[in-house]
C-alpha cells in the first residue's frame, strides 16, 4: 500500500480515517490519523481505501468537510427503489455515480459510509452492496421501530428509576411492571438462603438473573444478583427493608382476587337462606367471647348454664361461616386454596375477606349471631356425660381479653360466678385428660408483634384464662369427633402416635425445667389426619377433631360442613375419598404457611436483637446440636426464644449464663453471641 492513501478503519465503534506512513513489518503498515497519532494496522483491520490521490494526515479534516454535505441516508432509499427490481449489486463508486453523478473519492467515500452504516435497504456482499428484498426491508423496518420503541421506554424507565430514587413520587408503567415483577421474583430468591442454607455468592451461581431482569441491572449498572435486585426493590420504595421473602416465595395468596370480594359483598348485601332452619335459639345464654385484644375474628364463645335436675351445661359456641358458604362455591375455594389464617409478626393473611370474617362470619358482642353450638355435660371426674350439637342463633354478652377473665377469677366477681363455674370445670377437664395419658410440655413461647418500626416481644403466659379456653375448644373437638365416630362420618380426624420417651432414669439425670422440656418436646412425633378416627396421645383423647376455628383453619371449616349437613339430614358434602382427597390438598398447604409463619418470626427475632446489641440476656443451655463443635441450643428466657450458639469453653446441659449479640444479619439468617464473663477484665466470644 502506498505511502500517502487515505484508508478507514475503526477504534472500537469510533470510525476514523488515517494515512499510510509505513511499512511495519511484512503485512502491517503504520498510519497516521488526523490527530497526528500513528496506529499500527493489519490489512483486515482497513475497512475502506480511498483510492485515485494520495494525501497527508493535515488534509483529512478538509477531505471530511467535503464528505459531509453528501451524508443524506435518505438517499439510499431512492437508490433501492431503482435497485430492487434488478437485484444488483453496486460498488460505493458505483452507488455515488447514481446518488451524485460523481464519482470522485470525496463522492465514493460518502456512499460507502451510507451503505455501511445502512441497516435496512441494503446488506453487504464481499466488496460490493446488493438491494434487500421488499419483504427483508419491510421486517428491517419493523424491527428497526421496536428497537427505536424498546430504547425509548428504556430512557422512560430510566428517567421513573431516577425520580424514585430521589424519592420523588413515580407512576409506574404497564411495562415498567414486567420489569419490576420480574425483579421481585428474582430477589426473592433471597429468602432460599434460609431454606436450602446458601450463601449469597452461591445462590447468585445458582440462580442466574432472567434476560429481563440482566438487562435490567446492566442499565442501572448494579450487579445482577438476588440481593442486588433486592437492594434495588429497596431503594426504588418498592419494598421495604424488611420484605418478607419467605411469603413472596409461597404460593400463600397475598391479596384477594376482586371475583371472591365481589362474591363478598354480595352475600353481605343479601343473605343467602339459610339452610338449618331449625336453629336452636340460644340467645338468653350470657355468652363471654375471649381472646387477645388484638384478635379480629370472633370465632369461639362459652356459656355455662345450671339444669334443672341440678347438673351443669357447658356449652361452646363455634362461629358458623357455613351459613355464608356453599361447598365448593368461589369463597369456599378460594379458602381452600389459602389452607389457614396467616399469622405473621406485621398482622395477618386472613383466610376469608375481612368484610365477612370479622362482620357476619365472627361472634360479635351484642348481636344475634350464627352459631354452631355443643352443649357438653361433664361428670364429677371431667369425662364426656353427654352431649349434644345444635346449628343455633346467640348473643355474646361479653368481648374479654384473657387478662379479663384472669382478673375475674382472681378477684371473685359474684356477677359472672359463670366464668367461675367454667373455670372450675376446664380444670376438672384438664386432670381427666392427664389421668388418660396426656403429655404436658410446658416452654416459653414468644409472641413478637411489629407496629411501624418498632418490634415487641413477649413471652405468652400459660395463664388460668388461656387453659381455660384451650379445655373448652379441645373438649369441643372431642365432642365433634365422637358425633363423626358414632354415625360413621368421615371428619379431618386429627391424632398423635404415641411417643416413646426416654426412660425416666434417663429424664431424672437431665436438669428438671426446660432442659428436660425440651428433651421430651423432641420425642412428640407429628399430629397426623385421618378420615376416620385415631387417638390422639399429646391430647390423651382417644379420637379428636379440629373444629373451633373454622374462620381461620379450613380443616374446621371441613368438620362443619359434614356435621351440619348430617345435622339437617342432607347428603354429605365430601365423600371419604373426597375428604381424602381435599384433606391432602390443604395439609401441604398449612405446612407452608407453618413454615412462612416460623421462618418470619425467627427473621423478626434476630433484627429485635439486631437492634439491641449492648443487651445482656440471661440463657440457659437446652440442647446439643452438634456436641463434638460446641454447637448448642440456647434459650433466652427474658424472651422466650431458642436459638443457636457456639461454645469454645465446655458447658452443661441446664448451665445458665449471660451473653449479649455480638453479630445478627437477619436476611441471612445468622445470630452470633458472646458470653459475658464478669470476672474477667473482657467477655469472651462465642459465635455461631
Amino acid at each position: 500500500m502506498e505511502k500517502g492513501t487515505l484508508v478507514e478503519f475503526r477504534l472500537g465503534s469510533d470510525r476514523r480515517l488515517g494515512v499510510v506512513d509505513r511499512p511495519d513489518g511484512k503485512s502491517r503498515f503504520f498510519v497516521v490519523d488526523e490527530r497526528g497519532q500513528s496506529h499500527s494496522l493489519a490489512p483486515r483491520q482497513i475497512t475502506y481505501t480511498v483510492t485515485g490521490e494520495t494525501y497527508k494526515s493535515s488534509q483529512i479534516p478538509g477531505f471530511l468537510e467535503e464528505v459531509k454535505p453528501y451524508l443524506e441516508p435518505t438517499s439510499l432509499e431512492v437508490a433501492w427503489e431503482l435497485l430492487v427490481e434488478g437485484g444488483e449489486t453496486v460498488t460505493p463508486c458505483e452507488m455515488a455515480n447514481l446518488l451524485f453523478s460523481e464519482s470522485q473519492p470525496p463522492h465514493c467515500y460518502a456512499a460507502y459510509y451510507l451503505l455501511s452504516d445502512d441497516k435496512i435497504y441494503f446488506k453487504q456482499k464481499g466488496d460490493a452492496y446488493e438491494p434487500r428484498s421488499a419483504a427483508q426491508v419491510a421486517e428491517r423496518k419493523h424491527q428497526l421501530e421496536v428497537e427505536a420503541l424498546k430504547a425509548k421506554g428504556q430512557q422512560e424507565f430510566l428517567a421513573r428509576v431516577e425520580q424514585a430514587l430521589k424519592g420523588e413520587p413515580v407512576e409506574w408503567q404497564r411495562y415498567d411492571r414486567h420489569r419490576l415483577e420480574a425483579l421481585e421474583k428474582y430477589a426473592a430468591l433471597v429468602a432460599d438462603i434460609v431454606r436450602v442454607g446458601l450463601n449469597y455468592d452461591s445462590l447468585a451461581r445458582a440462580y442466574p438473573p432472567p434476560a429481563l431482569v440482566l438487562e435490567t441491572m446492566n442499565m442501572l449498572g448494579r450487579p445482577a444478583t438476588p440481593q442486588g435486585a433486592f437492594q434495588l426493590l429497596v431503594d426504588l420504595g418498592s419494598w421495604s427493608p424488611h420484605e418478607n421473602l419467605f411469603l413472596r416465595r409461597s404460593s400463600i395468596p397475598v391479596q384477594f382476587a376482586s371475583k371472591v370480594l365481589e362474591v363478598s359483598q354480595q352475600r353481605l348485601e343479601s343473605h343467602p337462606p339459610d339452610r338449618d332452619v331449625n336453629r336452636l335459639d340460644l340467645t338468653h345464654l350470657k355468652v363471654y367471647t375471649i381472646d387477645d385484644e388484638s384478635t379480629t375474628e370472633i370465632d369461639d364463645g362459652l356459656s355455662w348454664e345450671l339444669l334443672p335436675d341440678g347438673k351443669e351445661r357447658l356449652w361452646v359456641h363455634i362461629a358458623d361461616p357455613t351459613r355464608w358458604l356453599i361447598p365448593e362455591d368461589e369463597l369456599d375455594l378460594d379458602a381452600r386454596k389459602r389452607g389457614s389464617t396467616v399469622y405473621l409478626p406485621t398482622g395477618m393473611v386472613p383466610m376469608f375477606p375481612e368484610v365477612l370474617a370479622t362482620g357476619p362470619m365472627s361472634l360479635v358482642q351484642g348481636k344475634v349471631c350464627y352459631a354452631l353450638s355443643f352443649g357438653i355435660i361433664l361428670d364429677d371426674t371431667g369425662a364426656v356425660e353427654d352431649y349434644s350439637i345444635h346449628p343455633s342463633f346467640i348473643k355474646p354478652t361479653y368481648r374479654l381479653t384473657y387478662e379479663d377473665v384472669d382478673e375475674v377469677l382472681d378477684l371473685g366477681v359474684e356477677a359472672e360466678s359463670e366464668i367461675a363455674a367454667i373455670a372450675n370445670w376446664a380444670r376438672r377437664r384438664k386432670a381427666w385428660r392427664y389421668a388418660q395419658g396426656a403429655i404436658s410440655i410446658n416452654m416459653p413461647e414468644a409472641m413478637i408483634k411489629v407496629k411501624g418500626d418498632n418490634i415487641s416481644i413477649d413471652i405468652l403466659q400459660d395463664s388460668t384464662s388461656r387453659q381455660l379456653v384451650a379445655e373448652m375448644m379441645i373438649v369441643a373437638g372431642e365432642v365433634a369427633a365422637r358425633y363423626g365416630q358414632k354415625y360413621n362420618i368421615p371428619l379431618p380426624f386429627r391424632g398423635q402416635p404415641q411417643p416413646e420417651l426416654p426412660p425416666e432414669q434417663e429424664l431424672l439425670q437431665l436438669p428438671a425445667g426446660f432442659v428436660r422440656a425440651c428433651a421430651m418436646r423432641r420425642c412428640m412425633p407429628k399430629s397426623e389426619m385421618s378420615i376416620s378416627p385415631v387417638r390422639h396421645a399429646g391430647l390423651g383423647l382417644d379420637t379428636y377433631t379440629q373444629a373451633t376455628s373454622p374462620i381461620r383453619r379450613y380443616s374446621d371449616l371441613l368438620t362443619h360442613f359434614q356435621l351440619k349437613a348430617h345435622l339437617r339430614g342432607e347428603v354429605l358434602p365430601f365423600s371419604a375419598e373426597q375428604l381424602k382427597e381435599v384433606m391432602m390438598t390443604v395439609s401441604s398447604i398449612t405446612q407452608e404457611v407453618t413454615m412462612v409463619e416460623r421462618q418470619t418470626n425467627r427473621y423478626w427475632a434476630l433484627e429485635y436483637l439486631r437492634r439491641q446489641p449492648d443487651e445482656i440476656w440471661e440463657a440457659t443451655v437446652l440442647m446439643w446440636l452438634r456436641e463434638d463443635s460446641g454447637l448448642a441450643l440456647i434459650l433466652l428466657e427474658d424472651l422466650g426464644l431458642q436459638l443457636p450458639m457456639l461454645f469454645k469453653r465446655s458447658v452443661k446441659l441446664g448451665e445458665q449464663m449471660l451473653v449479649k449479640v455480638f453479630h445478627a444479619d437477619p436476611l441471612r439468617d445468622v445470630i452470633q453471641f458472646q458470653e459475658i464473663i464478669y470476672q474477667e477484665a473482657q467477655p469472651t466470644a462465642n459465635s455461631m
